[in-house]
């Protein structure tokens, strides 16, 4: 079982990315060969700031190892560190229908956003493509938001086994049971996100005690006192609850049975110390990982050499199969 999912250095993560994210990591390095890339070439397809991506793709990477990344266990490395990903993203995209790019909901949304919606954002879905078909893929642990991306990626893999004959595994998403699309506090029909929404709509990872309080007392809810989940009618006390169930690992209807009765405050002042007791102990581990650069680059300096390894035999088998010349 080959595992493999990536995550950009932009913005500071917040708790939808632990919950569709790092979380994930962590459990499913247990069932296999796993690969977790800190996706940097994705991370210039929109402005950017050169000095900041350099320091957010070390903080990610101490972000990932403190959230239960075990270097001994899991193949944790840097995008641009390894060739091979761009080499794919440029043969893939001889594979990939113009239409089929126009129709992807994130460019869309991420185009309206941008002074210049440069090519590399219509492209970036084939980069990620060939982030995951470069090392065989069995499953793909990825939050709610990137379906359509991974769909996309098992299209390209179709095709080009279609064509060339068998290449790549066909990958599976695998996605949370809950917390799988946690929504911004303040706008709960909107996905919690690092790069957009307000301050106050998003509890970060490395928040202290009290901000992460005052943010869920302040959360948008509904109309009603029933701590109930209906993101349809409720979709703010079911953003909530969703956020419970992350934070203790408790179901919806355990959140649900537990509140029954207690109102919004309470509710409210429970999820905030719960989301507190979640990520003190991961806060501490991340200060004492950061401290270190010298043994972060070197940790990601292993894991690059091993995903170039790994990926070389598949970088190979495309070119030969697409009719290169090879030495």
């Amino acid at each position: 079982m080959r595992i493999f999912s990536g995550i950009q250095p932009t913005g500071d993560p917040h708790i939808g990315n632990y919950s569709g994210g790092f979380r994930q990591y962590a459990r499913t390095q247990e069932q296999g060969e796993a690969f977790f890339c800190i996706v940097d070439l994705h991370a210039i397809t929109v402005d950017y700031d050169p000095s900041e991506l350099r320091e957010n793709t070390l903080d990610i990477a101490a972000m990932l190892f403190a959230t239960g990344l075990d270097p001994e266990r899991s193949t944790v490395f840097v995008q641009s560190h390894v060739a091979a990903h761009a080499e794919a993203a440029w043969l893939l995209g001889a594979m990939t229908p113009y239409g089929q790019l126009g129709r992807m909901t994130q460019f869309k949304e991420k185009g309206a956003l941008q002074t210049l919606v440069s090519s590399a954002l219509f492209t970036y879905p084939v980069l990620m493509a060939g982030d995951i078909l470069l090392y065989q893929t069995d499953i793909v642990p990825i939050g709610d938001d990137q379906r359509q991306h991974l769909e996309l990626c098992r299209d390209i893999a179709t095709r080009f086994n279609a064509r060339f004959g068998e290449t790549f595994t066909v990958p599976e998403g695998v996605y949370p049971e809950a917390g799988a699309r946690i929504m911004d506090l303040q706008e709960p029909t909107k996905k919690m996100s690092k790069s957009f929404g307000t301050e106050q709509g998003k509890v970060l990872m490395l928040d202290d005690p009290d901000a992460i309080r005052r943010k869920i007392k302040r959360a948008v809810a509904d109309s009603g006192r029933d701590v109930r989940h209906d993101p349809e009618s409720k979709p703010g006390i079911s953003n909530l609850i969703e956020l419970m169930t992350v934070a203790t690992d408790d179901t919806i209807e355990q959140v649900e049975a537990r509140f029954d009765g207690h109102g919004y405050g309470t509710f409210k002042e429970a999820v905030g110390e719960s989301l507190v007791e979640l990520l003190a102990p991961i806060q501490a581990r991340y200060r004492k990982l950061r401290s270190d650069p010298a043994e972060l680059a070197r940790l990601l300096a292993l894991g690059a050499e091993k995903a170039r390894e790994s990926s070389a035999p598949t970088l190979s088998a495309m070119y030969e199969r697409m009719g290169f010349a090879t030495l």
